[in-house]
């Protein structure tokens, strides 16, 4: 079993659940700089190992892992304190906000043995898992193109007053969760192309940047990607439609993983058409109030992490390919501004 410290107590609520449920980990210690919010925590989880200071994380022997959910700008620098203290690191998406210290960290990670895995926690959810076992499998033959969107009625984040920052962009926020799925079946991205505009609904709301967005990416060996991200519009009934997906279309067969919804469909190569619901798994994956935190996605990667470190393989997605995640999102973002295509590895 490892120890785990958690910093950052608003995400991190559902990493307390995953590491509180899980036979492979120890919650050890958990930080926030705000008091208010530990002792919240504490009393939901009767967890009272809290602390404000995340020297305090860093200087526990007993801690092997620190999982980290701040906000982005602050992410580079605590995985590297993480990395120079001795603990791998587990960060939440997006991983940096910038690449200025990008190799700083690639360097350090490699020099110090310890492992970077970043929490993109919609691999993990159970629709998107079956999908990649039947790809894997061969059931829907040659993977020909991918399709993955979010589209979400955000209207409702508007109330977090960071969100109308002009730091905030849903391009990195948001559309990290479908570029992801597109980069777990086209690794290799080296053109993105894309429009987008902010909504009258979210200029209303106050917010700065572009909340309604269509991307084409294209990978090395020519096949291209769908990537769409739209957040302040309502939303069609989860019957006919869901709040992210991702689309296979193959040779022989198409899939379909609904995120939220834990729903998977396939016309499988032998022309079968199948539809698989995970209503089980509901109170695994959504264990608090709504749909509003996914503890057991968290779970799920956190028990894959460990068995990485136990067999030693790299769990993915790894400090580089969450690097390279970052600039094709900065290629994306370039895009917008310019309407022009933007290659990531020029970022890079």
């Amino acid at each position: 079993m490892y120890k785990l410290g958690i910093l950052g107590l608003g995400e991190g609520r559902s990493t307390m659940s995953a590491a509180l449920q899980s036979e492979k980990w120890i919650l050890q210690k958990v930080c926030d700089m705000n008091e208010a919010l530990c002792k919240q925590r504490a009393k939901e989880f009767d967890f009272y190992h809290y602390t404000t200071r995340y020297e305090d994380l860093l200087n526990d022997p007993e801690i092997d892992v620190i999982g980290i959910y701040t906000p982005d700008k602050w992410h580079a620098d605590h995985i590297k304190m993480a990395l120079q203290a001795g603990k791998h690191v587990v960060c939440a998406k997006p991983l940096l906000d910038d690449l200025s210290q990008a190799r700083e960290l690639i360097e350090l990670s490699e020099k110090t043995g310890k492992k970077v895995f970043v929490g993109q926690s919609s691999r993990f959810f159970e629709p998107m898992r079956r999908q990649r076992t039947d790809y894997l499998a061969g059931e829907i033959g040659d993977l020909v193109t991918v399709e993955a969107y979010y589209h979400a009625d955000q209207r409702w984040f508007l109330a977090k007053g960071w969100s109308l920052e002009s730091s905030f962009k849903w391009l990195y926020g948001g559309l990290s969760h479908p570029v992801d799925l597109v980069r777990w079946y086209l690794p290799d991205i080296v053109e993105v192309m894309g429009y987008g505009m902010l909504s009258p609904n979210g200029k209303a709301g106050g917010l700065k940047n572009a909340d309604t967005m269509h991307f084409i990416l294209k990978a090395a060996d020519g096949r291209i990607a769908r990537v769409s991200g739209v957040y302040s519009c309502p939303i069609q009934p989860t019957l006919r439609d869901s709040e992210m997906s991702c689309i296979l279309r193959g040779t022989e067969g198409s899939s379909q993983g609904d995120y939220m919804d834990l729903r998977y469909a396939i016309t499988t190569s032998s022309g079968e058409e199948k539809i698989i619901t995970f209503e089980h798994k509901l109170k695994h994956f959504f264990r608090f109030e709504g749909k509003s935190h996914h503890a057991g996605e968290y779970q799920n990667y956190y028990e894959y992490f460990a068995d990485c470190l136990d067999s030693g393989e790299t769990a993915y997605p790894d400090l580089r390919e969450g690097i390279g995640t970052v600039a094709i999102m900065q290629a994306m973002d370039e895009s917008l501004r310019t309407g022009l295509p933007v290659k990531p590895k020029n970022i890079l």
